[in-house]
This record gives structure tokens, C-alpha cells and sequence, in this order.
């Protein structure tokens, strides 16, 4: 009987080194911005049970959270990992719904303020992911006038 292998191996295997602490903090600190790194105390880098994929997206995403201590107080990494050459055009969405249901676990707990949730996709991909602004701006259905009006202007 031979075993299932995955369609996906390479992904496993990125998924199984995030969730090391060691290769985390590395990665993190070469992925994070300066800034947010700056915030977050690494030694208290601590693996989350938690997973927010929704069933029928599992073949195609894998995710990791982390708690970190920040200067403000706990906080969250959440590392999703897509595993797919196209991009998702409703990732960013995706994302959101992921850092809220991140926050959901965090007062369930017991906290009564929203933490920080940083979210860190990882795409292999074809192209260039576009920003996460851009792609939420271009779900909606255009109103002629208003998105200017509240886009930055290094977005327009």
C-alpha cells in the first residue's frame, strides 16, 4: 500500500520550518517590517492551535499563528501560505476575516482589547502581488468620485 503523497510538498515543508520557534524568528525578522519587528519581543514567540481556513480553501492555503508579547501587549503573526500559481482576487478579504477571527479567539480568552494582528501572505506565484489597498479597492463596485476621495495618494 503506498502512501498519499501531497500535491504540495514543497509547501508541507515551508508550513513544518515556520512552525519551528528558531526558524520562525528568523523568518520573521527578515519578513516582518522593521517597524512592526521593532514592536515584538521574539523570545516570547509562542505556536497557536488556531487555524482559520475556510474546509473547501485547505487544498489551496495552509496558515501558522503566532503569539508574540508586543510593547502594546499581546499580539498575533498570522502567516498564511498560498499554495496556488494564480493569485485569489478575494485573498485580501480572506485575510481580513482571518486577523478578525484571530482577534475573536483573543477576547474569547478572556482580553478585553483587540490585539495586534499582523498577516503575512506568502504567494509563489506568477507576477507581482499587487498591495493589499489595491486589491480591497478593487473588489468594490466602482462610484465614480468616491474612491479618490479616500484613496492615499501614493494608491492612486
Amino acid at each position: 500500500m503506498s502512501k498519499k503523497q501531497s500535491s504540495t510538498p514543497h509547501d508541507a515543508l515551508f508550513k513544518l520550518f515556520l512552525r519551528q520557534p528558531d526558524t520562525a524568528r528568523d523568518f520573521l525578522a527578515f519578513h516582518l517590517p522593521a517597524p512592526i519587528h521593532a514592536l515584538c519581543d521574539m523570545k516570547t514567540l509562542k505556536l497557536e492551535s488556531s487555524s482559520f481556513i475556510d474546509d473547501d480553501l485547505r487544498e489551496s492555503y495552509s496558515d501558522v499563528l503566532w503569539s508574540v508579547k508586543t510593547e502594546q501587549g499581546p499580539g498575533y503573526i498570522y502567516c498564511l501560505i498560498e499554495h496556488q500559481s494564480t493569485s485569489n482576487k478575494l485573498i485580501a478579504f480572506r485575510m481580513m476575516r482571518y486577523a478578525i477571527a484571530a482577534m475573536q479567539n483573543h477576547l474569547d480568552a478572556g482580553y478585553k482589547t483587540l490585539p495586534m494582528v499582523v498577516p503575512l501572505l506568502f504567494y509563489h506565484g506568477i507576477g507581482k502581488p499587487l498591495s493589499l489597498f489595491a486589491v480591497l479597492a478593487g473588489l468594490f463596485r466602482p462610484i465614480p468620485n468616491w474612491q479618490g476621495s479616500f484613496m492615499p495618494p501614493h494608491f492612486r
